[in-house]
């Protein structure tokens, strides 16, 4: 731990991708807003018999959309949601009434059983099937960008234990494609491009050099001791060829996870095969960390791509797509929910430091 964090730090910290969104970092004694979510007891099994999403009970789940691979036995699915929160059963109209609009809930919901194995997680899954298993997701969503007109954008995510939304304890992502693109990609999206314009520059590179090259160290004016240091790679966690993993500055939850490609690329469905191998190893291994370091911790994980459509045709050059794992440690108060600003009781950089120091088996 650094003598800063001992000494316990509270302050606000600035989103640079999205300045419009704080966290208030506080990790001084006394400072606790927050109650512990619990850790969740995995369950192991490889097969139950009353899961809808083990094989050999294909017949519990909708009529599946496609399966990888297609002959012989499954190892991913991708099935239509049982219980959508948008489909495409009865499109209609968009209404206004006064200042009320209302935008029809058109699109597609979608799960991807990510592997046969009951219990199996993240990390114990081989990079062969994580790096298929992006694959498989590029796959589905430019088919549904495909598919039609009016949907504007396609999200990837995952929930894993009760307080990320997961309702099946079996592994799974999924798919929603939807009429609008979400508020915080749009925000992303406008940021990074007005960041482009002013700079030339992709901010999203920016930060990757800065995690990658930059160190630095502030004074206080008056005593002359140091008030803050920053060394070279104190928040990457995990490098691989092609992607790193980064503890954002300003994490809006206390083990947040960000992993992106080195080089720049906006669009996900424009990586390559040699992109996802090393995507996978990088996810992997950093789920491991995190396994590690708070092991039975849930978490949500989401993939944020450039939009599609001619409103973004000029994005290429500002955004840069990225995975955003969310760790789901504590439970929001009413101060965060009332301010919208973030509170992390743990500093990024001892996070930072913890998962980057624990050793890892290094297959799974």
């Amino acid at each position: 731990m650094s003598d800063e964090s001992n000494k316990g730090v509270r302050e606000i910290r600035i989103n640079p991708i999205v300045p419009t969104e704080s966290v208030l970092v506080a990790t001084a004694r006394g400072m606790r807003p927050k109650k512990a979510e619990e850790r969740i007891e995995r369950d192991t099994r490889t097969h139950v018999d009353t899961c809808p999403f083990c094989r050999g009970n294909e017949d519990r789940t909708p009529p599946e959309i496609t399966r990888w691979p297609e002959q012989g036995d499954w190892k991913m699915r991708i099935v239509p949601n049982l219980y959508p929160v948008l489909g495409d059963d009865s499109p209609s109209n968009n209404i206004a009434f006064g200042l009320q609009q209302v935008i029809d809930g058109y699109g597609r919901h979608e799960v991807i059983i990510d592997h046969p194995d009951h219990g199996i997680i993240l990390h114990e899954m081989s990079e062969d099937h994580l790096s298929a298993l992006f694959a498989l997701f590029q796959r589905r969503m430019a088919e549904l960008y495909a598919s039609d007109r009016r949907l504007k954008y396609v999200l990837v995510f995952k929930n894993f234990g009760p307080a990320a939304g997961a309702s099946i304890p079996h592994t799974h992502s999924q798919i929603i494609a939807m009429p609008v693109v979400p508020e915080n990609v749009q925000n992303e999206v406008t940021h990074s491009r007005e960041h482009h314009r002013k700079f030339g520059q992709c901010i999203f590179c920016s930060l990757i050099d800065e995690a990658l090259t930059f160190e630095a160290t502030i004074y206080e004016r008056e005593t002359g001791q140091v008030r803050r240091k920053i060394n070279v790679g104190q928040y990457v966690i995990e490098r691989g060829e092609r992607f790193v993993a980064i503890k954002p500055f300003a994490s809006r939850f206390e083990w947040e996870i960000h992993i992106l490609p080195l080089a720049h690329e906006a669009d996900f469905l424009q990586a390559s095969e040699e992109d996802l191998a090393d995507f996978a190893r990088v996810l992997r291994r950093t789920m491991a960390r995190l396994d590690k370091v708070v092991g039975g911790v849930q978490f949500n994980f989401f993939l944020h791509s450039v939009p599609h459509g001619e409103d973004y045709e000029n994005c290429g050059d500002s955004y840069h797509w990225h995975l955003e794992i969310c760790p789901r440690t504590s439970i929001p108060t009413g101060f965060e929910l009332g301010s919208g600003l973030f509170v992390s009781t743990v500093s990024p950089e001892d996070a930072a430091e913890a998962l980057r120091n624990v050793e890892i088996d290094e297959t799974p």
